[in-house]
């Protein structure tokens, strides 16, 4: 009788099987490969040569805390295994003295890690084009979109999702949820589907429900924590909620709940980018109508209903099959993790169909009547005063503006809001509001729905628009016009110079009387209280045009500025002896100056790199606690941060910083500078690390 087979060494040749697996950024030493693609290892036996014919060896792969072979968690299959017997194959490749080779179409023997496969065909997250592969599962940096819709700027951020220890630290997000905590094996079998993911990821990235990653605070008071404007990569959230036992970290804000989303995504080998849609709608009764308030000097008031326009608000989309759905809607899906409302009891969002939000299939899941509001519902602005609500007009096109993405492959900006809806003011995109609408009413009882707000088409936002009654058609006459004008660019630190453009398009001579207010908003909407007000008489002959200078001094808004640096003005006109109203308001961004980053000298792998970092106070007045922070995949192991102290009025200095960088290919270096007057300013580089 021949002696059985002694394993004296299995080879799980993991750096050669991770270059194969698009893997080796992780490690080279742990064995990570994608589903349905051939790896190799090597078994190496003590007592004699593997004999085919003779003998046969069965592999055993096991998953979760209850691996069950009817869940799909255990596998059980042979050399000899018939095809399709098993969803796991092994077939014998090379036989050498004492050992055994085989290529393996799923993976076997010892511990490894086994994640989506963007590469496969027959994986539900196959994307069929490289570059797009390149960029949304191993691209590690890029930019999120940021400011208004009349400013966008690229906030630069570091995904890292190749890093020391994040492939564990999301696989620990994993088991930290509660599908997990409550039903572990159910959880486990159902791990295979990047839909299912995506709602655990999407609800464990916040932490209103559970130990999740990140607070959020839309407030003005981070003292205990960071505020989220600070932020500029994932990898030190990440690893912080990490080594505090998982404890939820201090701050974060939509930007951030979506940029560590896109981290943990693309690690699993999920395709994930991030978006960013400018004057986003959130409804919270799903009329599709977003309701605001001004009192008679044309400044917002707090919302009752909590409806409110981010000047903002930014998610993911994964690239995903929706075999859950009717054929059509697979491809980009919005996953939002930004705790805004429940989801099935939990505060998650997603995956919703881009297709389908384009199309108004409002009722199709997950949470598409939700992100389908977000850039396609209407605004309705309301006039309080002497205790009454007066109507003024219905906007059906300020929601929903430049929604934004980095480019495959090149740091600039692409504008893919034809993919979430039809051009606006257009029949087609009028008739898929009507259709959600209606959608949205079968799925409620009567009367839950507000329906006196027929849609209409009127101009853009900031634009000219006469309020006088709601039932003003289209083809009305606007008489006079308003419209505020930036003189300058709105720098902080700076004055900001503005004037009031109002235009007389009537016969008739016309007297104006104008309320000019300015308040701060947060980043989620919420209007503060005034600072600055005006009041401007105005008289205009028949055509005339005229001009009313105004300025707000840094003293003035420096006080009363969030960390969001957003101030909004605002214009409510009345003319004399006439009902008629004129509201026009504009949001503006203050600006910092970037700060520079300069490599000095070539960069390459293993050698010492010298990196100079250009940074400057632009206010007029000392700011102290100034703290430089730089991070960078691949050219840091940590985040650095360097003790700065005190600045001096507009002052510049730099410092240079020495590292070696450990990987090849393109890179990006992050920058920011706190102290205790602002929070955010940025600046990043791109290098190239050559071996």
């Amino acid at each position: 009788m021949v002696e059985g087979l002694e394993v004296a060494l299995t080879d799980l040749q993991s750096s050669w099987n991770n270059v194969q697996h698009h893997t080796d950024e992780i490690s080279s030493s742990r064995l990570l490969v994608r589903r349905g693609q051939a790896f190799n290892i090597t078994l190496y036996f003590r007592n004699r040569a593997f004999q085919p014919g003779l003998d046969n060896i069965i592999f055993v792969t096991e998953t979760g805390p209850l691996p069950d072979l009817s869940k799909g968690t255990r596998a059980v299959f042979s050399l000899e295994g018939h095809p399709g017997s098993s969803p796991w194959i092994a077939s014998l490749q090379t036989i050498g003295a004492n050992s055994l080779e085989g290529p393996v179409t799923a993976y076997k023997l010892g511990e490894f890690i086994l994640l989506f496969n963007p590469w496969c065909p027959e994986d539900a997250v196959y994307l069929e084009s490289e570059p797009q592969r390149q960029e949304y599962v191993m691209n590690d940096y890029g930019f999120i979109y940021q400011g208004n819709k009349n400013w966008i700027r690229p906030c630069p951020w570091n995904y890292g999702q190749f890093e020391e220890n994040i492939i564990d630290i999301c696989l620990e997000l994993l088991d930290k949820s509660l599908n997990f905590q409550i039903d572990p094996a159910t959880d486990c079998a159902l791990r295979g589907s990047p839909v299912y993911i995506s709602r655990v990821v999407s609800a464990m990235i916040n932490s209103n429900d559970d130990n999740g990653v990140l607070n959020g605070n839309w407030g003005e008071n981070y003292s205990d924590g960071t505020n989220p404007t600070e932020w500029m990569g994932s990898v030190a959230i990440l690893k912080q909620w990490h080594a505090t036992g998982c404890q939820p970290v201090r701050y974060g804000q939509c930007w951030v709940f979506a940029a560590v989303t896109c981290t943990v995504m693309r690690c699993l080998g999920i395709p994930t980018r991030v978006i960013t849609n400018f004057n986003s709608g959130h409804d919270t009764d799903g009329n599709l109508i977003i309701d605001e308030y001004y009192d008679n000097t044309g400044r917002i008031l707090e919302n009752k209903k909590k409806d409110s326009v981010w000047n903002f608000h930014v998610w993911n989309e994964c690239w995903m099959a929706r075999n859950d759905l009717p054929p059509g809607f697979g491809g980009w899906q919005v996953l939002d993790a930004t705790p805004q409302e429940t989801s099935n009891g939990l505060y998650c969002c997603g995956p919703a169909s881009v297709r389908a939000i384009k199309e108004g299939e409002v009722d199709l899941n997950y949470d598409t009547a939700f992100a389908f509001s977000m850039v396609n519902a209407d605004c309705m602005a309301w006039l309080v005063f002497g205790g009454k609500e007066q109507k003024l007009h219905q906007d059906t096109s300020t929601v929903g503006n430049f929604i934004s993405t980095k480019s495959i492959q090149s740091d600039e900006r692409d504008d893919i809001t034809e993919n979430y809806k039809y051009r606006e003011g257009s029949l087609q995109e009028r008739q898929v509001f009507l259709k959600a609408l209606q959608k949205l009413k079968a799925g409620r009882s009567p009367g839950s729905l507000r329906t006196e707000s027929q849609p209409r088409s009127v101009p853009l936002s900031d634009s000219p628009r006469s309020l006088a009654t709601p039932s003003l058609q289209p083809s009305d006459v606007v008489q006079v016009s308003l419209k505020f004008q930036l003189l300058d660019s709105p720098d902080m630190g700076q004055d900001i110079r503005f004037v009031l453009l109002a235009l007389n398009m009537s016969p008739q001579f016309k007297d104006l009387r104008v309320n000019l207010s300015a308040q701060s908003l947060l980043h989620d909407g919420s209007p503060l209280l005034p600072f600055w007000q005006d009041t401007a008489f105005i008289t205009l002959s028949p055509e005339e045009a005229k001009t009313y200078p105004c300025k707000i001094t840094y003293s003035q808004y420096s006080q009363y500025l969030s960390t969001d640096k957003l101030i909004r003005i605002s214009a409510l006109g009345e003319e004399k002896n006439s009902p008629e109203k004129i509201l026009v308001k504009k949001i503006i961004t203050l600006a910092y100056p970037s700060i520079v980053i300069n490599v000095l000298g070539a960069a390459i792998v293993n050698q010492p790199l010298s990196i100079q970092v250009v940074f400057s106070n632009p206010l007029s007045e000392q700011v102290e606690d100034c703290v430089l922070t730089v991070e960078g995949s691949g050219l840091f192991r940590r985040q650095q941060r360097v003790l700065i102290g005190v600045l001096k009025p507009h002052h510049r200095a730099s410092l240079t910083l020495e590292t070696i960088p450990f990987k090849s290919g393109q890179r990006q270096i992050q920058a920011n500078l706190r102290s205790n007057k602002f929070k955010d300013i940025k600046g990043y580089t791109n290098v190239y690390i050559g071996l």
